[in-house]
């Protein structure tokens, strides 16, 4: 299953690697990609919404579907 969410706050190439990081470390993801001129993210795997969100966030960058 492919998930997009949005995600505030990434510059660069360095935040979009440390979104991806947080992503592919929640359970259930497997393989992630950001974006951070379009401000998304998209994730392939079972995990949950939630999850997904709460790991950006604690990355330190604001998260939303």
């Amino acid at each position: 299953m492919s998930q997009t969410i949005t995600v505030e706050g990434m510059s660069c190439e360095h935040c979009e690697e440390t979104v991806v990081a947080a992503l592919e470390s929640v359970a259930g993801v497997t393989a992630a990609g950001a974006d951070h001129e379009a401000a998304t993210a998209t994730i392939e795997g079972e995990a949950s919404i939630d999850d997904l969100l709460a790991a950006v966030g604690d990355a330190g960058y604001d998260a939303s579907i």
